[in-house]
């Protein structure tokens, strides 16, 4: 598996009267990636009221930190999570694998892939 950065942006769209419910269970998967997930370097959760839905952005340091978040942390939630809310679009950005491709098919997540061609990062200044 490659061991370059992975950023993974997607949507659940809670059905009607479960966005709390939505939001109650990704505070639990967020939490289980910041105990137990040491190769993901940020997540990022965003809700929208309007389109009631929650947005979130995962950063992963590499394929491996994907491939063990979908088995472990987010595959005992995944149940949960379909029965309130719908999936997707996923979009996987990054040096994605074919096998981690295929697994995201078979959940049936919308998966898109892209491969990073350009761009910058800036030190922050708060150190």
């Amino acid at each position: 598996m490659t061991n370059q950065p992975i950023t993974v942006m997607y949507k659940w769209t809670a059905k009607p009267g479960k966005l709390d419910q939505l939001k109650q269970i990704y505070s639990h998967v967020t939490e289980a990636m910041k105990q137990n997930e040491p190769d993901t370097s940020a997540v990022h959760c965003y809700i929208s009221e309007k389109e009631n839905a929650l947005y979130v952005r995962d950063e992963f340091q590499g394929a491996g930190a994907v491939a063990f978040h979908l088995q472990k942390t987010a595959g005992p939630h995944f149940g949960d999570l379909l029965e309130i809310a719908v999936p997707g679009p996923f979009f996987f950005l990054g040096d994605v694998p074919t096998e981690i491709q295929q697994a995201t098919e078979q959940m049936g997540l919308g998966a898109e892939f892209a491969t990073h061609v350009f761009g910058f990062e800036r030190e922050s200044a708060q150190a």
